[in-house]
Protein backbone atom coordinates (compact mmCIF):
# COMPACT_ATOMS: atom_id res chain seq x y z
CA UNK A 1 0.00 0.00 0.00
CA UNK A 2 1.26 3.44 -0.88
CA UNK A 3 1.44 6.06 1.85
CA UNK A 4 0.10 9.53 1.27
CA UNK A 5 3.56 11.10 1.48
CA UNK A 6 4.67 9.20 -1.62
CA UNK A 7 1.40 9.36 -3.55
CA UNK A 8 1.65 11.76 -6.47
CA UNK A 9 -1.32 14.06 -6.39
CA UNK A 10 -2.97 15.52 -9.44
CA UNK A 11 -2.65 19.29 -9.83
CA UNK A 12 -6.44 19.44 -9.62
CA UNK A 13 -6.25 18.34 -5.96
CA UNK A 14 -4.20 21.39 -5.06
CA UNK A 15 -6.23 23.74 -7.23
CA UNK A 16 -9.57 22.53 -5.82
CA UNK A 17 -8.28 22.53 -2.24
CA UNK A 18 -7.00 26.09 -2.53
CA UNK A 19 -10.20 27.33 -4.19
CA UNK A 20 -12.22 25.57 -1.47
CA UNK A 21 -10.10 27.21 1.23
CA UNK A 22 -10.62 30.63 -0.35
CA UNK A 23 -14.38 30.00 -0.53
CA UNK A 24 -14.50 28.98 3.12
CA UNK A 25 -12.33 31.91 4.17
CA UNK A 26 -14.89 34.19 2.52
CA UNK A 27 -17.45 32.55 4.79
CA UNK A 28 -15.24 33.12 7.84
CA UNK A 29 -14.80 36.78 6.92
CA UNK A 30 -18.56 37.15 6.35
CA UNK A 31 -19.20 35.65 9.78
CA UNK A 32 -16.69 37.99 11.42
CA UNK A 33 -18.18 40.97 9.60
CA UNK A 34 -21.67 39.94 10.75
CA UNK A 35 -20.44 39.57 14.33
CA UNK A 36 -18.55 42.87 14.54
CA UNK A 37 -20.60 45.10 12.21
CA UNK A 38 -24.06 43.97 13.22
CA UNK A 39 -25.44 47.49 13.78
CA UNK A 40 -24.27 48.72 10.38
CA UNK A 41 -25.60 45.65 8.63
CA UNK A 42 -28.96 45.86 10.40
CA UNK A 43 -29.25 49.55 9.46
CA UNK A 44 -28.83 48.66 5.78
CA UNK A 45 -31.70 46.13 5.80
CA UNK A 46 -35.38 46.70 5.17
CA UNK A 47 -37.76 46.38 8.10
CA UNK A 48 -38.89 42.90 6.94
CA UNK A 49 -35.30 41.73 6.53
CA UNK A 50 -34.31 43.14 9.92
CA UNK A 51 -37.22 41.32 11.57
CA UNK A 52 -35.86 37.95 10.39
CA UNK A 53 -32.51 38.55 12.06
CA UNK A 54 -33.96 40.06 15.23
CA UNK A 55 -35.97 36.93 16.03
CA UNK A 56 -33.37 34.32 15.08
CA UNK A 57 -32.37 31.94 17.87
CA UNK A 58 -28.85 31.92 19.32
CA UNK A 59 -28.16 28.43 18.02
CA UNK A 60 -28.42 29.79 14.49
CA UNK A 61 -25.41 32.06 15.06
CA UNK A 62 -23.56 29.08 16.53
CA UNK A 63 -24.45 26.99 13.46
CA UNK A 64 -23.09 29.76 11.24
CA UNK A 65 -19.79 29.84 13.13
CA UNK A 66 -19.50 26.05 13.17
CA UNK A 67 -20.24 25.82 9.44
CA UNK A 68 -17.66 28.36 8.31
CA UNK A 69 -14.87 27.45 10.73
CA UNK A 70 -15.28 23.68 10.29
CA UNK A 71 -15.27 24.15 6.52
CA UNK A 72 -12.14 26.33 6.58
CA UNK A 73 -10.28 23.98 8.92
CA UNK A 74 -11.42 21.05 6.76
CA UNK A 75 -9.84 22.74 3.74
CA UNK A 76 -6.62 23.26 5.66
CA UNK A 77 -6.74 19.56 6.57
CA UNK A 78 -7.10 18.73 2.87
CA UNK A 79 -4.05 20.84 2.04
CA UNK A 80 -2.16 19.08 4.85
CA UNK A 81 -3.40 15.77 3.39
CA UNK A 82 -5.18 14.71 6.57
CA UNK A 83 -8.28 12.55 6.47
CA UNK A 84 -9.78 14.38 9.44
CA UNK A 85 -10.95 16.78 6.75
CA UNK A 86 -13.90 14.46 6.17
CA UNK A 87 -15.46 14.72 9.66
CA UNK A 88 -14.95 18.48 9.56
CA UNK A 89 -16.80 18.67 6.25
CA UNK A 90 -19.59 16.55 7.76
CA UNK A 91 -19.87 19.01 10.66
CA UNK A 92 -19.85 21.96 8.29
CA UNK A 93 -22.52 20.42 6.05
CA UNK A 94 -24.80 19.59 8.97
CA UNK A 95 -24.48 23.14 10.34
CA UNK A 96 -25.14 24.66 6.90
CA UNK A 97 -28.22 22.50 6.35
CA UNK A 98 -29.55 23.34 9.83
CA UNK A 99 -29.03 27.06 9.31
CA UNK A 100 -30.43 27.14 5.79
CA UNK A 101 -33.33 24.90 6.75
CA UNK A 102 -34.27 27.33 9.50
CA UNK A 103 -34.28 30.25 7.10
CA UNK A 104 -36.22 28.38 4.39
CA UNK A 105 -38.84 26.76 6.63
CA UNK A 106 -39.12 28.98 9.71
CA UNK A 107 -38.91 32.45 8.14
CA UNK A 108 -40.01 34.27 5.02
CA UNK A 109 -36.42 34.80 3.82
CA UNK A 110 -37.22 33.80 0.25
CA UNK A 111 -39.88 36.51 0.11
CA UNK A 112 -37.98 39.44 1.63
CA UNK A 113 -34.55 38.93 0.06
CA UNK A 114 -33.80 38.88 -3.65
CA UNK A 115 -33.57 35.51 -5.36
CA UNK A 116 -29.76 35.44 -5.15
CA UNK A 117 -29.51 36.17 -1.42
CA UNK A 118 -32.68 34.37 -0.44
CA UNK A 119 -32.46 31.22 -2.54
CA UNK A 120 -29.51 30.74 -4.88
CA UNK A 121 -26.65 31.52 -2.50
CA UNK A 122 -27.98 29.38 0.39
CA UNK A 123 -28.52 26.43 -1.95
CA UNK A 124 -25.06 26.93 -3.51
CA UNK A 125 -23.51 26.88 -0.03
CA UNK A 126 -25.18 23.54 0.73
CA UNK A 127 -24.10 22.09 -2.63
CA UNK A 128 -20.49 23.22 -2.18
CA UNK A 129 -20.37 21.88 1.38
CA UNK A 130 -21.68 18.54 0.11
CA UNK A 131 -19.20 18.46 -2.77
CA UNK A 132 -16.31 19.14 -0.38
CA UNK A 133 -17.45 16.22 1.76
CA UNK A 134 -17.61 13.95 -1.28
CA UNK A 135 -14.22 15.17 -2.51
CA UNK A 136 -12.59 14.46 0.85
CA UNK A 137 -14.00 10.92 0.74
CA UNK A 138 -12.65 10.46 -2.80
CA UNK A 139 -9.27 11.78 -1.67
CA UNK A 140 -9.25 9.29 1.20
CA UNK A 141 -10.24 6.39 -1.08
CA UNK A 142 -7.48 7.30 -3.52
CA UNK A 143 -5.00 7.54 -0.66
CA UNK A 144 -4.32 11.21 -1.34
CA UNK A 145 -5.00 11.98 2.31
CA UNK A 146 -4.61 9.77 5.34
Amino acid sequence: MTTNSSTKLPVSFWVLSIIALLWNLMGVFAYIQDAYSKDEIMASLSEAQRAIFEIQPTWLTAAYAIAVFAGAIGCIALLLRKKWATPLFWISLIAVVARTGYYFFMTNTTEVFDVVQGTILPIAVIVIAGLLLIYSKIATDRNWIS
